[in-house]
């Protein structure tokens, strides 16, 4: 009995498995477990969030590695290259003209800060020509975001001292006299915008013309520093102050694996999704501010959230089960059918052993209607002992039984006409 069910199904379960296996050889390759992310330096905010999405992506099997980089330029230039898979890039330096990376959206808001001597008569961006100006360092972003925005004011190297210097070198240089003005792009809470807002020497500059700037550089947006938001008791700063703000982008390169991009949306959803200075909750990450053509994927989560899957799965699971949907082809296409073949293929099978034997019986039930030959009882008897060795399933018992009382029939008969 187990015979014939292995004799039915085994032809069938090795040509579903062929045709399984065929159809694997189409299916996408899985993800990486490793992920190499270009932040910036460290003690950044780029390096800093960089370990925070490390941490996240750990608990789903994903390991991070971090590079320090010199800032968003040089991350850049290492997506281009291959030599990153994701990276975090100021809006604005990455043009769609010149790369082939694509965005999974704006993360957050970097302010733009321009302090300047409190005992110096500017209040515009336009009375820094012929001045020393400290626009950050080479490579980052705070330096091609300053270029860009000082030749809009026509101040450009040829006529003022550009210094390529940043951070806490810049802000000492401003207090010491050696620099008029100082650009920085950072978070509020940065230890050199702090620094340089709680000291008396220095004042923050507002943008009065910040629409004008937003109009003419799509990646900027404006934003409020309402007073007294950095330190109420000391009133920091002392009035309403209008800044200039691009957001931290994520980018990844084409090479990325699309499960990857759906979990890193997820990661920076989590990371960044929530209430700062100058954005409510849930407002970050957005499709919005990024120069870049989205990836399919995050056009995806910013359209329907995470994919169906990774909302219910362990991201290992949910992986293997979007890879293997192809699989699904040769079940719905073969296994199915050839499935609903096969019961009534077994059904043949097992009857057959029985209705084998009426060929036989007929030809003699004929030759005995003709004339008794005592050879047709010996053929009869042959027939009955073959019979005897049949074996079948107890739910078709009544078939071979019926078999059996057609043979003895045809003996009584036989016997009642000699």
């Amino acid at each position: 009995m187990n015979n014939d069910k292995l004799k039915t199904f085994l032809p069938v379960i090795i040509f579903v498995a062929a045709a399984f296996v065929l159809a694997y050889q189409f299916v996408d390759p899985a993800p990486p477990n490793t992920l190499t992310l270009s932040a910036g330096s460290k003690g950044g905010a780029y390096y800093t969030y960089a370990e925070q999405y490390r941490d996240y992506l750990k608990q789903r099997g994903i390991t991070v590695h971090i590079l320090e980089s010199a800032g968003s330029q040089e991350n850049v230039e290492r997506l281009t290259a291959g030599k990153a898979d994701v990276a975090f890039v100021q809006g604005g330096i990455a043009s769609p003209e010149d790369t082939p990376l694509m965005s999974l959206g704006s993360l957050y808001y970097e302010p733009l800060w321009v302090f300047v001597r409190a005992d110096a008569d500017i209040k515009s961006l336009l009375e820094l020509k012929g001045k020393s100006i400290a626009i950050g360092s080479k490579g980052s972003g705070t330096r091609i975001l300053s270029l860009q925005i000082l030749n809009e004011n026509d101040v450009d190297e040829g006529n003022s001292n550009l210094l390529a210097i940043s951070g806490s070198v810049a802000a000492k240089e401003l207090l010491n006299g050696s620099v008029e003005a100082v650009f920085l792009v950072a978070g509020a809470s940065a230890s050199t915008v702090q620094q340089l807002n709680q000291n008396i020497k220095v004042k923050l500059l507002s943008f009065t013309r910040a629409e004008a700037y937003t109009r003419r550089i799509a990646t900027l947006s404006s934003l409020k520093l309402p007073e007294g938001v950095l330190h109420l008791a000391n009133n920091i700063p002392a009035q309403d102050i209008t800044l200039l703000a691009p957001t931290a982008t994520l980018l990844v390169n084409a090479n990325t694996h699309p499960a990857l991009q759906d979990l890193l949306m997820q990661t920076a959803a989590y990371v960044h999704g929530g209430r700062s200075l100058f954005s409510s909750a849930g407002e970050f990450p957005t499709a919005r501010y990024t120069a870049l053509t989205l990836s399919k994927q995050a056009q995806h989560f910013y359209k329907s959230g995470p994919p169906f899957l990774q909302r219910y799965l362990p991201f290992w699971a949910a992986t293997m089960v979007d890879r293997l949907k192809v699989m699904l082809l040769p079940f719905i296409a073969l296994l199915i059918p050839l499935f609903k073949l096969m019961p009534p293929l077994y059904r043949w099978r097992v009857r057959s052993r029985i209705y084998r034997w009426y060929d036989e019986l007929s030809r003699i039930d004929l030759a005995l209607a003709e004339e008794l030959d005592q050879t047709l009882f010996a053929e009869l008897d042959r027939i009955e002992n073959e019979i005897r060795k049949v074996q079948v399933p107890l739910s078709y018992a009544d078939e071979l039984y019926s078999l059996r009382m057609h043979l003895a029939l045809i003996r009584d008969s036989a016997i009642r006409k000699g």
